[in-house]
């Protein structure tokens, strides 16, 4: 039920030279490797639903590895994940690295054994939490065939300047007080559009990133424990439901589908007040309004503090032409100094949990939302992560939910109608 991260542009100038450790482990090898990386030209092909701001590190990379240019490729969320199930089924058309999103790392489970065992290659899975390990491994625990890259923590962006207009609290724990709860939420969004004064501002951008937020901090989502398809069944998942609508006929949302032009006016435009925000949120808010800079701050997220929205795997196909030359750049990709820098540089939140606890990351601060202490909330956001069981379809009844709630926000459906039909399309996409 994640939605494709569109992340913004390349990181620039970063001028660092990062050669640390990569993720390395002190257990031996128990399964074949690949041969040795040599030092005749390679031409790297790594396979991206969106750019993750790696290009910069490519340039960093080559400065020791002067043999090593990447290539990359990118496609939308949808395609690059199709193509690849594709591409494994037909044992080509694969890229030396490829990428896969949180979302969708379930559906490659079963094909584990088409990919490199990073088990077999040095890698310490203590480097990230159980449940990501899990979720890229192998049924019987015995091949990790994905290096956690990054991770999607939730807190609430807001606009100062909208909330004093409407005689709400514009500091982060004034307002963090008045919505605890995602009940709370909702009705202060009723307060907030009472006040406002201005038929063309809503409380929120988009009813399904509400949605997705409420659902993401519920034990279970669209899966069970025992992978069974609960999406139309979990109470959980019609209460969010109950409380998005609540909120839609409360005049609440913008009605804004995320990554559209109208959304990224609406950012322009001052058009809301607070939107779901994982980390890697305020790099899109920068690129696609940057002249909002200081009417931005940071609050914690209704509920529980957790939830999840974005984050993803560095892959290997065992099949590729230079096996162990990507293993070396997706080590290194995924490693402490690199995630450090992308989350300082371009808001992407490490995936490795030991950097959570370092002052580098705690410490952190962004003055492009009035100096909020972004490191301390995101690091407390990820601590509160409390995974859901995943499956391989749990994207595809995301979006059909969401397209339901899509057609109440345009008043082409009744909540009821809406909800039956989500409901009919999840029976459909589940088969």
């Amino acid at each position: 039920m994640r939605f494709a991260l569109r992340r913004a542009a390349a990181l620039a100038g970063a001028g660092l030279l990062l050669a640390g450790p990569a993720l390395a482990g002190c257990g031996k090898s128990s399964g074949s490797s690949p041969a040795p990386a040599g030092t005749e030209p390679v031409t790297l092909t790594v396979n991206l639903f969106g750019d993750f701001d790696y290009k910069p590190l490519y340039e960093q990379y080559k400065q020791t590895h002067p043999n090593i240019t990447v290539k990359e490729n990118i496609t939308d969320y949808d395609t690059h994940h199709k193509n690849l199930k594709q591409h494994l089924t037909a044992g080509a058309g694969l890229a030396d690295i490829e990428v896969i999103e949180i979302g969708q790392i379930a559906g490659f489970q079963g094909q584990a054994s088409k990919f490199v065992n990073f088990l077999d290659q040095g890698v310490d899975p203590s480097t990230w939490t159980d449940q990501r390990v899990k979720d890229a491994s192998s049924a019987d625990g015995k091949v990790l065939f994905g290096l956690g890259t990054d991770t999607g923590g939730l807190a609430m962006c807001y606009r100062p300047s909208l909330m004093k207009k409407a005689g709400l609290p514009t500091d982060p724990a004034a307002l963090s007080a008045q919505m605890k709860t995602w009940d709370d939420f909702v009705n202060l969004g009723k307060t907030f559009q009472t006040k406002i004064g201005d038929r063309n501002v809503h409380w929120f951008d988009a009813a399904s990133n509400v949605f997705n937020a409420i659902v993401a901090q519920a034990p279970q989502g669209m899966y069970d424990a025992s992978g069974n398809v609960i999406a139309d069944t979990n109470p959980d998942v019609k209460k969010a439901w109950d409380q998005t609508v609540a909120a839609i006929q409360a005049g609440e949302s913008a009605g804004l589908a995320a990554f559209t032009p109208q959304w990224n006016t609406g950012f322009q435009k001052a058009g809301f007040a607070t939107i779901t925000c994982p980390a890697w949120m305020m790099s899109y808010i920068k690129a696609n309004a940057p002249d909002t800079k200081g009417d931005w701050n940071v609050a914690t997220i209704p509920g529980t503090g957790g939830g999840n929205w974005g984050g993803s795997y560095l892959t290997i196909p065992r099949s590729g032409k230079h096996v162990q030359q990507a293993i070396e750049l997706a080590k290194w990709l995924a490693a402490p100094e690199q995630q450090t820098l992308l989350f300082k540089t371009k808001g992407h939140f490490p995936a490795a949990q030991a950097l959570w606890k370092t002052d580098d990351i705690i410490n952190f601060k962004d003055d492009f939302f009035d100096n909020a202490p972004v490191g301390k909330i995101f690091s407390a956001a990820a601590e509160n992560i409390k995974y859901q069981p995943l499956g391989a379809h749990a994207g595809e009844f995301g979006n059909a939910i969401g397209n339901a709630l899509v057609s109440i926000e345009q008043g082409k459906a009744t909540p009821d109608a809406a909800w039956q039909k989500a409901v009919a399309d999840i029976k459909n996409i589940a088969g």
